[in-house]
């Protein structure tokens, strides 16, 4: 393949990706959007930085030109030429072989790459967060979720899943938005937003020194150390594993039962929010104009309640 056929077959796998889909970097692992596609150049947009960089044809046509003759390692890859590599991936004969990059004129990988990010996953944290929770106020909407007894299995396992993953995103988000307060709260202040007051606590942890310091300290005072020696538990451990001593001898036991999420499937809850924004874009007439004064009533009744506050 010419040099003029592999740079039209990049634009053309470029252009045919999924909107909202990103590339991956194969050593740094930094991932990046393709912002155009021009003539002789590509600029992308890395999202970590925000950087905007451009990769220019003949940048390829040197890449390509290697990599006929011999392969490239991948961990040799420095970071100026990750992207032009990743992006050489999703053409028709280029691909990872192990650990090389390699030009395989039998291959047939057009549009395929290990370093091609679906939609779903390609979103930052809070655009998850965002998502999620669209996801579970639709599911609000749809299910009368104070009656539980009364959905399908399936219908409740959605449900516990996006709740488990709009808690673990805003747990997330909240700690962000903490550390940048923490730095613009002085001692005794008050920041006042729209919703609610915050101001600076403080929690304060104890530990135990070690044990010579604090047998000291009981001698300044004439404590017997035996009022505060305890049971340890290693100590015990170590006596049931080499004695017939059995647990249930010296441990109270309890046991209690949760629902753990072994897994999500996020290309399932992006295609399906695809429907739904869909579902709010088309909304026209009558309904249209009832999901907005239900927005407003709602908003109304924020204002309302934060006036009696």
């Amino acid at each position: 393949m010419d040099t003029a056929a592999h740079w039209d077959d990049i634009r053309t796998q470029l252009a045919a990706l999924d909107d909202g889909a990103a590339l991956e970097t194969p050593v740094s692992g930094r991932r990046f959007t393709i912002r155009s596609i021009e003539d002789d150049r590509l600029v992308i947009e890395f999202f970590d930085s925000g950087e905007d960089r451009t990769l220019r044809r003949e940048q390829f046509d040197v890449l390509v030109d290697r990599l006929e003759s011999n392969p490239i390692r991948v961990e040799t890859l420095q970071p100026g030429v990750e992207p032009y590599v990743t992006v050489l991936t999703l053409t028709s004969h280029i691909v990872i072989d192990g650990d090389d990059i390699v030009f395989d004129p039998a291959a047939e990988t057009a549009g395929e790459s290990p370093f091609l990010v679906s939609p779903a996953e390609a979103r930052t944290a809070p655009d998850r967060l965002h998502d999620d929770v669209l996801l579970l106020a639709e599911h609000l909407h749809r299910f009368d979720v104070s009656e539980p007894d009364e959905l399908t299995t399936t219908d409740l396992t959605d449900c516990y899943v996006i709740s488990s993953d709009v808690q673990r995103g805003s747990d997330r988000l909240r700690t962000t938005f903490r550390d940048e307060l923490l730095d613009r709260l002085g001692p005794d202040q008050r920041l006042h937003g729209r919703f609610g007051t915050i101001t600076r606590a403080t929690r304060e942890r104890r530990s135990l020194r070690d044990e010579a310091t604090v047998f000291d300290a009981l001698d300044a005072h004439d404590i017997p150390h035996e009022w505060v020696r305890g049971i340890d538990p290693t100590k015990v451990d170590v006596v049931l594993s080499v004695t017939d001593l059995e647990p249930d001898e010296v441990y109270d036991r309890s046991e209690s039962v949760y629902v753990q999420k072994t897994g999500v499937d996020e290309d399932e809850k992006y295609e399906f929010l695809a429907g739904i924004r869909d579902r709010l874009t088309e909304l026209e007439g009558k309904e249209g104009d009832e999901l907005r004064d239900e927005l407003t009533d709602i908003e109304s009744r924020i204002e309302a309640a934060l006036g009696a506050g």
